[in-house]
C-alpha cells in the first residue's frame, strides 16, 4: 500500500467508570494509538479517576471528545467495527482483531472500532451501525474480557503493521570462542577425574562425551564461562578453617 492508512479512532460508549476509560487510554498508547472519542460517559467528562488510571497517557485523556450518540461519534468514518462478544441477530462480518487490523490498513478513509459499556457491552442499535464485527477468540468457559483488555487487543493488532520500536534491550554478548569453552570442559575435566567421576575406566570415554554435549549446548559468552570457572576454582579450593 503506498499510503500508510491512519491509525483508528476508539470509541467507548457510554463508559461507566472514569478508570475504565483511563485504563483504555492507556492501552491506546502503548500501541501509538491517541484518538478516543466518548459516547455518553455515565459519570460525565472530564472524570477525575481517568488520570491516575491512565500512568501518563494524559494526552490522549486531553483530546478526547464526548458525543450525544454513537452515529455522531463515527460520522467521519468509513469503516466501523463494533467489538461483541455475539452477533446478537445482526448479520454482519465476524473478524478477529487481527483481521480487522488488516482490513482498517486495506481500506481507505477512518476507521473506529467501537466499544460498549463495561457490564452490558453493545447494544442490538449499537452493531447496527457498523460494518462489521470484531470478535476476540477467547476461553468458551470464560470469555469475560474487561474493557481495557479488549482496547489493548485491538491496539496490538494495529501496532503490528507499524513496526513499532521494541523496548530497549541490553544486547546480547556472542557466544564465547571455542578455546575458552575448551578451557572451562578440561578445568571441570580435571577435577572430576581427581574425584574419581570417570570411573569405572570402560565408561569413561562416554562418560566425557555426555559431559561435552551437555556443556556445548548453553552457547556460553566469555562472562558467563569465567563466572562458572570462577566457580569450579572456588569449588576445588579447601573449605576454610573456622
Amino acid at each position: 500500500m503506498s499510503v500508510r492508512a491512519k491509525p483508528p479512532l476508539i470509541v467507548l460508549v457510554r463508559p461507566q467508570l472514569g478508570e475504565n476509560i483511563g485504563k483504555a487510554a492507556r492501552a491506546m498508547l502503548n500501541f501509538g494509538l491517541t484518538e478516543l472519542r466518548l459516547v455518553e460517559p455515565r459519570d460525565g467528562w472530564p472524570n477525575p479517576s481517568a488520570g491516575p488510571a491512565a500512568a501518563g497517557a494524559d494526552e490522549v485523556l486531553a483530546r478526547a471528545t464526548v458525543h450525544r450518540t454513537l452515529a455522531d461519534a463515527v460520522a467521519d468514518c468509513a469503516q466501523v467495527y463494533a467489538t461483541t462478544v455475539r452477533k446478537r441477530g445482526v448479520t454482519k462480518a465476524v473478524l478477529t482483531p487481527e483481521q480487522a487490523a488488516d482490513a482498517i490498513h486495506r481500506e481507505p478513509g477512518r476507521s473506529a472500532l467501537v466499544f460498549g459499556p463495561e457490564r452490558s457491552g453493545l447494544e442490538t442499535d449499537d452493531v447496527a451501525l457498523a460494518r462489521a464485527i470484531v470478535t476476540v477468540p477467547v476461553n468458551p468457559e470464560f470469555g469475560s474480557l474487561n474493557l481495557a483488555q479488549a482496547v489493548i487487543l485491538c491496539a496490538y493488532e494495529w501496532s503490528k503493521f507499524n513496526d513499532l520500536a521494541q523496548p530497549t534491550i541490553e544486547d546480547l554478548l556472542p557466544p564465547a570462542p571455542q578455546r575458552e569453552l575448551e578451557g572451562m570442559i578440561a578445568q571441570l575435566d580435571e577435577m572430576l577425574d581427581a574425584r574419581g567421576y570417570f570411573h569405572p575406566e570402560g565408561r569413561s570415554a562416554a562418560t566425557r562425551r555426555n559431559l561435552r554435549g551437555l556443556l556445548t549446548k548453553p552457547a556460553w559468552n566469555h562472562l558467563e564461562l569465567r563466572t562458572f570457572r570462577g566457580v569450579l576454582t572456588h569449588l576445588n579450593r579447601r573449605p576454610r578453617a573456622d
